[in-house]
């Protein structure tokens, strides 16, 4: 996470391998493999003020999955379980990335003040390891670099299952099949087009 957040050059909150062992042990994280079990990407989750609110954090594709939709599967199936853990909890999240933004939009986040967010000092402090912190702490933790965003009220998505992560591989599966059809129709395409010019010719 350290090492894809300083190629993109924005800031991140660190956290120990332990930390992140942690979540999965809760089974408060979502983790993607493909269908030869190679990890392909991971998010969790984690609570502040007794579980007022939840914070989906840690979103992280590997490289040679990106750019395929997967981070939007896996912000699907987080958010999902977030709903599931906690469905009376305020979802939010920080952030500096446009793609994420885009992602949390669509799923039905909205950009907030930072005053609607958790006033827990333990979240905060976890913001110490970033690179803006300085900026932060100027701000009186009013206002940073990240945008914050919290999910719209839905009472409907309260009651949807989490999916297991057999669903999620199989929608990963379906995608990169469909993927994969594309790519064989725009190859066929390309033949075709080099039949129908070698006519001309």
């Amino acid at each position: 996470m350290q090492a894809s957040a300083q190629v993109r050059g924005t800031g991140i909150a660190k956290r120990t391998p332990e930390y992140i062992q942690q979540k999965m042990m809760e089974g408060k994280a979502i983790i993607a493999f493909d269908s030869k079990k190679k990890w392909a990407g991971f998010c969790y989750i984690e609570t502040w003020q007794s579980g007022e609110y939840v914070a989906n954090s840690g979103l992280i594709i590997a490289p040679p999955f990106r750019n395929l939709g997967l981070a939007k599967l896996i912000k699907e199936q987080v958010l999902l379980l977030s709903r599931t853990k906690y469905p009376n909890s305020k979802i939010f999240g920080l952030t500096t990335g446009l793609a994420v933004m885009k992602i949390n939009s669509e799923l039905g986040y909205k950009p907030v003040t930072y005053s609607e967010l958790t006033t827990d000092e333990q979240f905060w402090n976890g913001c110490k390891s970033c690179v803006n912190y300085s900026i932060l702490t100027s701000k009186d933790f009013k206002n940073c670099l990240c945008t914050a965003m919290i999910c719209s009220d839905n009472p409907a998505k309260n009651k949807v299952i989490v999916s297991t992560d057999i669903t999620l591989e199989s929608k990963f599966t379906t995608f990169l099949k469909r993927l994969a059809k594309i790519k064989e129709h725009m190859k066929l395409q390309i033949i075709e087009n080099q039949k129908w010019k070698q006519k001309i010719k």
